[in-house]
């Protein structure tokens, strides 16, 4: 299956000196990244990249994407547009020299692996997108009612000969230390 927007460009058609180039989602392809990432809408998605090539067929991708999505308020459940912008750079290796550690460091270029001379920009943009969209969207100015979300301080010790509040596992203690 191909992804929803795909900018497929062929390695060696990358010059040494690098190659710049911008790729645009159309409404189709907004539409349907919008539903793969259960969204509204995606009104604009942008991805400007610097490509460079590196040794053994690797290529050096420095993106700067731009994106305007429509989200659902996590407090209001109203929906609310927002624009959202990231730089990002990741690194393509060929497949056959990709290799998945499992010790991964959180500070390390992405890796992604590619076939047959092929690299997808627009995979990665939506790959990108996907990263910084808030899981918990809140639309600008709204607020949880007063009271909601606070926790409560935990109850105080008892004072000696008071009762404490009741412990539901209270009795399954006393138990066991009468077995014991």
């Amino acid at each position: 299956m191909d992804a929803e927007f795909s900018r497929r460009i062929a390695v060696g058609r990358i010059a040494l000196s690098g190659k710049d180039l911008t790729i645009e989602a159309n409404q189709d392809e907004c539409a349907a990244l919008a539903v793969r990432f259960g969204l509204p809408a995606i009104r604009a998605l942008s991805c400007r990249y610097r490509l460079t090539p590196g040794r053994q067929g690797e290529v050096l991708a420095e993106g700067w994407l731009a994106a305007r999505v429509e989200q659902v308020c996590v407090i209001t459940t109203d929906p609310f547009e927002d624009a959202m912008t990231e730089t990002f750079a990741a690194r393509f290796v060929p497949a056959e020299r990709f290799r998945e550690d499992e010790d991964l460091d959180p500070e390390a270029m992405d890796e992604i692996p590619y076939e047959r001379d092929t690299i997808d920009l627009g995979e990665l943009a939506a790959e990108e997108l996907s990263l910084i969209l808030d899981p918990y969207p809140r639309r600008p100015g709204s607020v949880l009612p007063e009271g909601v979300g606070q926790v409560d301080a935990p109850p105080a010790a008892p004072e000696e000969g008071e009762e404490g509040p009741r412990r539901p596992f209270a009795a399954l203690a006393a138990l066991k230390k009468a077995t014991d």
